[in-house]
């Protein structure tokens, strides 16, 4: 994917505007910067929309973390997966985007398949504007459930991610699929 010279730009003129913490940034730290960045007009119009698949820009985050803009085609998601000993945020910039997360703290290693009671699920409506941030571990999916709009968001997550735990869900029967490190993603 190719960045526009403004994206740089824009994402240079959004770090130089974060100061960076003197310590770890913490989850609040995070959602103060996905929220102030999410506001940014001129970046969040800079951002390559594809009608297929999701697109996305790296960003410079608070402390050292690290940071995404994120274009969501309409019908498109995650799936299930976890950050792993990241804490992290996220701010929905344009359209909506929809949360379904687990209420469930799962093992770090040693499992492939877990039975989930009936009460761990979780379901938000994130419109533009509204985000949440979150601790280690948390496993959740994330939706752009419009037939027709495109959303786009913002993410920041601390450390920068060591990996990315994908998972598949049948009823309450929740699979270790696929664990991705970073140079599968960056």
């Amino acid at each position: 994917m190719s960045v526009s010279p403004a994206a740089v730009a824009a994402s240079q003129q959004v770090s130089a505007a974060v100061s960076a913490p003197v310590s770890t940034p913490t989850q609040a730290d995070l959602l103060d910067f996905v929220r102030r960045t999410a506001a940014d007009a001129d970046l969040i119009a800079s951002l390559a929309l594809d009608p297929e698949g999701r697109t996305w820009v790296r960003l410079e985050g608070p402390g050292g973390s690290e940071a995404w803009l994120i274009g969501w085609p309409p019908g498109t998601g995650t799936g299930w997966h976890d950050h792993a000993d990241s804490v992290g945020a996220f701010v929905t910039a344009a359209g909506e985007l929809k949360e379904n997360s687990l209420a469930v703290r799962l093992p770090a290693d040693g499992w492939k398949t877990l039975e989930l009671t009936d009460d761990v699920d979780r379901e938000r409506r994130l419109p533009a504007g509204k985000g949440r941030s979150f601790g280690r571990h948390h496993v959740h999916e994330v939706l752009n459930e419009s037939a027709d709009q495109h959303a786009i968001s913002v993410h920041a997550y601390y450390p920068p991610l060591p990996q990315i735990r994908r998972f598949s869900r049948s009823g309450p029967i929740l699979r270790l699929e696929q664990v991705e490190r970073p140079e599968d993603w960056q």
